[in-house]
């Protein structure tokens, strides 16, 4: 069973079993209160008719007049059906309700019957108990009792309007809840089309994904269905960026391992034909194998980084040493490239508690695409400053290629490389940036890059915090 049908039957099904419970708690309790209700009026009445009957038997002397008191009650019926339309069209009059022939038996305090307004017991016939509510009458005169009078003694008082009042309940509440169930079924049916829709576009962008093909899913809400179309059309992107920076490393990389393994087979060659001495040969071949090993240590580093295991051995470093160090290190590179490297470091800078191979890597990534980037003849500068109490920024510019600003939102992702570097030939595998960025946050800090566009150089931003 599809989404959509089980949504929608399990809202209805709510619903109706909802509708059910009401209908059933509000029939009995109004059933229950109703009856309290009609015992109250009972004994209300029965309490009334014994005070009528009492005046009457008072007036009289006896019991010669108590029917007076029982028509007046409106207890005395002429036909069977006289009593469903008893005083039909007085309204206000208590009597109305008495549309079902209530039962009256009046006794006297020996048993006898002095009346039964139905005649089913005659005069002076002795009674059992009888059932009814069962109220006192008194001689006024002496305020004696004289004998009793039994109301509603077949049960049938307002039985006739109680199961009419029901009927009607129930009815009309059937009739609400086939209603309330009927609009359920439209909600639900919306709402079900409505939730499964996105779900079911979901799916069918996910195939064609998985076929090859790039979709978006329409956004056209702001809840968590919208939120998921706009989080699956992000994943989107990046599988679509993921897929081109796969293309680029495959051939970057092949490009990268072809250059040293074409050099080292020539190598090779050449020492076997004795065209190359062993020394040169072997030269060459151990700058290419450094180059190959290089290569795969950015692919390790990039492993280590995906998977979280970046672990920082730090130390109390020396600010000072660590950049003059850095500076010494890349300056023979620079000297070959007649590029000037120089280092502006402002005083009592403090030490920092850093991993210095990983911060000298780090470094050297920038460096050495400067570098790389940089004609003969230009310079690249190291700054060094401290921003207040918090932070240490270090700012690497160079007046190389530079970088045009369509590119500048990608340099930190893994295998990116601008046009700019391919159309130098500068080589490399797009990785070094990426790990610097996931060196300095594990530090604590953020990298940026920023560059006025192609010809204005480059210069990228370290801040680091000063305790970590």
């Amino acid at each position: 069973m599809s989404l959509h049908w089980r949504i929608m039957g399990a809202t209805v099904l709510v619903v109706l079993l909802t509708v059910l419970a009401s209908v059933a708690v509000g029939y009995y309790a109004t059933q229950a209160r109703l009856g309290v209700f009609v015992d109250r009026i009972g004994t209300e009445e029965a309490a009334q008719l014994a005070r009528d009957i009492s005046r009457e038997y008072t007036a009289a002397g006896g019991w010669a007049t108590v029917d007076r008191a029982l028509s007046e009650a409106g207890y005395i019926y002429d036909s069977p059906r006289e009593g469903e339309n008893h005083r039909e069209g007085e309204e206000g009059s208590s009597e109305l309700f008495h549309q079902d022939q209530v039962r009256v038996v009046i006794t006297g305090l020996d048993g006898r019957v002095v009346m039964d307004n139905l005649s089913v017991l005659s005069p002076e016939d002795i009674t059992s108990e009888l059932e009814g509510r069962q109220e006192t009458v008194f001689d006024l005169a002496n305020d004696q009792p004289v004998g009793y009078v039994y109301v509603d003694v077949n049960q049938e008082y307002l039985s006739t309007e109680t199961h009419g009042f029901l009927n009607t309940l129930l009815y009309i509440t059937a009739i609400g809840g086939a209603l309330t169930i009927g609009i359920a079924i439209l909600v639900a049916f919306w709402l079900s089309r409505r939730i499964t829709a996105p779900v079911k576009a979901l799916t069918e962008a996910t195939q064609s994904i998985a076929q090859g093909d790039a979709t978006r899913l329409p956004v056209t809400s702001s809840d968590e269905l919208g939120r998921m179309s706009e989080a699956f059309n992000r994943m989107t992107s990046a599988l679509e960026t993921q897929r081109e920076l796969r293309r680029r490393l495959i051939n970057d990389v092949s490009h990268e391992l072809n250059t040293p393994l074409s050099v080292i087979k020539l190598e090779a060659k050449g020492l076997r034909d004795g065209l190359q001495s062993p020394e040169s040969a072997s030269d060459h071949i151990i700058q290419e194998v450094d180059r190959l090993g290089g290569i795969v240590t950015d692919l390790d580093w990039l492993a280590e980084t995906d998977h979280g295991e970046l672990r920082l051995a730090r130390e109390a470093t020396s600010v000072y040493e660590l950049f003059t160090a850095e500076v010494n290190r890349w300056q023979p590179q620079c000297e070959a490239g007649q590029v000037a490297l120089s280092l502006d470091l402002s005083p009592d800078l403090p030490s920092m508690d850093v991993d210095r191979m990983r911060m000298s890597q780090a470094l050297g990534n920038i460096i050495n695409n400067a570098i790389h980037c940089t004609e003969a003849g230009g310079s690249i500068q190291l700054k060094v400053r401290q921003e207040g109490d918090e932070a240490l920024v270090v700012s690497i510019t160079d007046d190389g290629i530079g970088i045009d600003a369509a590119d500048i939102p990608h340099v930190f992702d893994r295998f990116y490389r601008t046009d700019q570097s391919r159309n130098r030939g500068v080589g490399g595998t797009g990785l070094g940036l990426a790990i610097t960025r996931a060196i300095i946050e594990a530090h604590g800090g953020t990298v940026d890059v920023a560059s006025d566009g192609p010809g204005q150089g480059v210069t990228v931003t370290i801040r680091l915090p000063v305790s970590e």
